[in-house]
């Protein structure tokens, strides 16, 4: 079945756009790119126009997610495999598209009314070089595997899980977490590429659609000096550096200005041909910062 291909990019509501601007270039790497058509500005990781849309909003929060499928023909199918299976969807105007920076567009939304966009043939900007908003020794790991991932609010799991195997996404549940309720927490991960994961759900109630975003750098001294960068400006650290058992990628999750997470990450492998599951993280991701919907006790105390 084709499906999608990866998590090409998402759109973010935000208050402050200058403390964004100054965090996702000075903090994170990213390079800032001023367009009026559609966004107040873009945020670049590699050669594509942008990876992430910046708008003027309110809300602090995902606006939208676009997942990419490999051309008009895979676009045209999967809108007839959602509307067989009764997804309301919408194939956008030339306009619209124009907007995303894309050739074609659908426009519908997940099972708990994140707004999701498919699309295809991005805008690469082949003629001009990625320049990163502060020196890294690396780059940023996109390609095949997409943007990076995201955990997003889901009430019903089940529903969400068929939902994305719709659109060509793969796994299961890959922990189960012991909580001190005597509860289990069970959060489900699912890949369409190499990425280990593009999405996850299940990690219970939440206050907004998007808990974190999953940032990978090629470099490990740039996952280091982005901890030091974090920490010396006083940002807000929800987890501790620990390694992840499913992608064994290092990483620690720092607020951003709209009080959600990015998770910086290193090292990540990549997606396994059979399922597994685990009860604890490999090492560290201790709790730090309360309040930020990871407070879960992601490693096995010995």
């Amino acid at each position: 079945m084709n499906g999608v291909t990866e998590l090409g990019y998402l759109g973010i509501g935000v208050s402050d756009l200058d403390a964004w601007r100054r965090y996702a270039t000075q903090i994170v790497g990213m390079q800032l790119v001023d367009d009026s058509a559609g966004a107040e500005f873009y945020l670049r990781m590699d050669q594509w126009h942008h990876r992430i849309a910046v708008h003027k909003d309110s809300s602090d929060d995902l606006l939208y997610m676009g997942w990419r499928v490999a051309g008009p023909e895979e676009l045209y199918s999967m809108k007839k495999r959602l509307e067989e299976a009764g997804v309301k969807v919408r194939r956008a105007s030339d306009e619209e598209a124009d907007e995303r920076k894309v050739l074609g567009l659908l426009k519908l939304e997940d099972p708990a009314g994140n707004p999701t966009e498919i699309f295809f043939a991005p805008r690469v900007d082949a003629h001009l070089p990625f320049h990163p908003g502060r020196p890294l020794f690396g780059k940023f790991i996109t390609g095949d595997q997409g943007l990076g991932h995201c955990i997003i609010r889901q009430m019903d799991a089940e529903k969400a899980y068929e939902f994305y195997r719709l659109l060509g996404l793969t796994g299961y549940v890959e922990y189960r977490l012991p909580l001190p309720n005597g509860m289990v927490a069970q959060p489900w991960f699912m890949h369409c590429n190499p990425r280990q994961h593009s999405l996850a759900f299940g990690f219970g109630p939440a206050p907004k659609r998007i808990n974190h975003l999953l940032i990978e750098y090629s470099s490990l001294d740039d996952l280091g000096q982005t901890h030091d960068l974090i920490r010396d400006q006083g940002v807000e650290v929800a987890l501790q550096l620990g390694k992840h058992a499913n992608d064994h990628a290092l990483t620690f999750y720092a607020a951003n200005p709209s009080k959600w997470l990015f998770e910086f990450a290193w090292g990540a492998r990549p997606a396994l041909n059979q399922q597994e599951h685990y009860v604890s993280d490999i090492f560290g991701h201790g709790n730090e910062s309360a309040g930020f919907g990871v407070d879960l006790p992601l490693r096995e105390r010995r």
